[in-house]
């Protein structure tokens, strides 16, 4: 925040009314957000405001995008105040604008390539992650997310919401999202998914019921791109918010190391 030369407006004063004066004074150079806002960078005074009643951690991640707002001199240039709903920093639904934002409160959030150095450190699984959010200030969502598409093995992270009991089917959790390294997408494409997992469902065995938070690792069988079965292993973790599924491919669990016999 320093090196972009913005301070944070620590009051609580980031509500409607005060939204609605700045909105008034600075007319056209406005970014307005589609929702409510939770995030404003005021260009003219180089100040950031945050709505208080997010999570701590919350405010961490919308505290960088701000910033970044600030940093890139080609975005503060553009407007003398930005807005910034959970509409903008959506990863999936923020336009290139809100994602260069995105892309820099994440670099900096897990300084570039530091959280994935220190991930190799432990065994993989959902244990690294969870722990590391810990250090790195994250919410366990982004660290996940972070530890599947910066790893170089083939693995994949299906987000669910919590599951809802459904007399007959036992429980429904939505599918919200997938996220996956470049190997996973190489190796099998895109994972034909149903709107929601129930029991019967190939992955309803992984998902924690009964005030579990945890699903042990499982083998189950994916097909790749050419159809052959690729053996994979399985594990499942909730915070009471959202169920994360992560797959593997067994075969890209260790590098490979290749010997070069002596010339």
């Amino acid at each position: 925040m320093a090196a972009a030369n913005v301070t944070e407006v620590k009051e609580d004063v980031l509500n409607e009314s005060f939204v609605e004066k700045l909105r008034r004074e600075v007319g056209g150079t406005l970014r307005r957000a589609f929702k409510k806002v939770i995030g404003l960078f005021d260009a003219r005074e180089g100040l950031i405001f945050i709505d208080r009643t997010l999570h701590v951690v919350r405010q961490a991640f919308v505290r960088l995008h701000e910033t970044g707002h600030a940093f890139m001199r080609w975005q503060r240039d553009l407007y003398a105040v930005v807005e910034d709903s959970e509409y903008e920093i959506d990863s999936e639904l923020a336009d290139q604008f809100d994602r260069e934002a995105n892309v820099f409160a994440s670099e900096v959030m897990f300084q570039l390539n530091g959280f994935s150095e220190e991930a190799e450190g432990y065994e993989f699984g959902l244990r690294a992650p969870i722990s590391l959010s810990k250090t790195y200030g994250s919410s366990i969502y982004s660290a996940i997310r972070r530890y599947v598409t910066h790893n170089w093995r083939a693995c994949t992270v299906i987000v669910l919401d919590m599951p809802e009991f459904v007399e007959g089917d036992g429980f429904r959790a939505n599918v919200r999202r997938t996220c996956s390294s470049p190997d996973f997408a190489r190796m099998f494409g895109e994972m034909e998914l149903p709107e929601f997992i129930t029991p019967d469902h190939k992955l309803g065995h992984l998902v924690p019921v009964g005030g579990k938070r945890m699903t042990g690792r499982r083998s189950i069988n994916l097909p790749d791109r050419n159809g052959d079965k690729q053996k994979c292993f399985a594990e499942a973790f909730t915070q009471s918010h959202q169920v994360f599924i992560l797959i593997h491919a067994i075969k890209t669990l260790a590098p490979s190391i290749i010997i070069r016999p002596a010339a």
